[in-house]
């Protein structure tokens, strides 16, 4: 088996496609800023060898990657700022190149190379673009709307009070993909170099409404939850890029082929909205305090 180096690995799409490659029997090399982090010992204790690598330290990404056949990357504005996250992609992508990798499997957003004028969008696309022309082996993930963020921050406090508070109407259907989905496509995507080279493939494994994810968490919850339609200057005060994202989901919205994927791809396991709701435990995340808030579409990734 290959040697397969994973950043963000104490992160969700990180985490979740470091699992994947171990259970498949992979030597994973785990990149992460904090190597002695509670999530860091978990991955060890799978097998995983932890390494510390920081965007920021061409030093330590030469370390880490030497010696790897091939690359998970994903890079996140969150906790930092756009021009941040465009100048860590380029040095993460400027030191696989210097390390030969075999193949980067770079994961971005669905749509992220259609102009959506969404800047976390667009920096991801900006990244894309300085591996297209690194020579590399290449293949990008373009993820949809996370579900797992519908079990943290502001949705979290909502649900509590029996209100999905998102800002979409009823009506306006959204793809949705689980990290674990996430991390099971980006493996078999690593596995099978041959099939994904130079591909974009955006991903999703469900859509729904918000209607239809209120009812779904609450059969899961066992409490009654309605959709509250929160306006867009809200989420402007809060953030204007989650503000822009959301425009453009109510606007044009994600249309990921998701039959097209399960019958292509049917290894990945493909979650179903009710499936993910029905494994959290709802019972401690609606009575626990909620967690940092998390964006819509990519949770923090370290």
């Amino acid at each position: 088996m290959s040697t397969i180096a994973v950043t963000g690995a104490t992160g969700a799409q990180g985490g979740a496609t470091a699992r994947a490659l171990l259970a498949a029997g992979h030597t994973v090399r785990a990149l992460t800023r904090q190597p002695a982090s509670p999530a860091a010992e978990a991955l060890r204790a799978l097998g995983a060898d932890v390494r510390r690598a920081d965007f920021d330290d061409r030093a330590s990404l030469d370390a880490a990657l030497a010696g790897s056949d091939s690359l998970f990357a994903v890079t996140t504005p969150f906790g930092t700022d756009i021009d941040s996250e465009v100048r860590q992609g380029r040095a993460l992508v400027d030191a696989a190149a210097a390390a030969r990798l075999g193949h980067v499997v770079f994961t971005s957003a669905a749509h992220a190379d259609r102009g959506t004028g969404i800047p976390h969008y667009d920096s991801k696309f900006l990244i894309e673009q300085h591996l297209y022309a690194s020579g590399m082996t290449w293949t990008v993930i373009g993820p949809a709307a996370f579900m797992d963020n519908y079990a943290s921050g502001w949705s979290l406090h909502g649900l509590r009070e029996g209100s999905f508070a998102w800002p979409m109407p009823a009506d306006r259907p959204l793809t949705l993909i689980s990290a674990r989905d996430i991390g099971a496509f980006a493996a078999l995507a690593l596995e099978r170099r041959d099939l994904f080279a130079w591909r974009r493939i955006d991903i999703a494994s469900d859509e729904l409404d918000p209607t239809r994810i209120a009812a779904a968490i609450a059969a899961a919850a066992g409490r009654p939850i309605t959709h509250q339609h929160v306006p867009l200057d809200v989420i402007r005060r809060y953030s204007t890029d989650l503000a822009a994202m959301f425009a453009y989901f109510n606007q044009v919205g994600l249309d990921v082929d998701v039959p097209s994927l399960r019958r292509e791809f049917p290894e990945v396991g493909w979650q179903s909205f009710a499936n993910w709701t029905a494994a959290q435990d709802w019972s401690a995340l609606l009575s626990a305090p909620a967690p940092a808030a998390a964006h819509a579409a990519e949770p923090a990734a370290v």
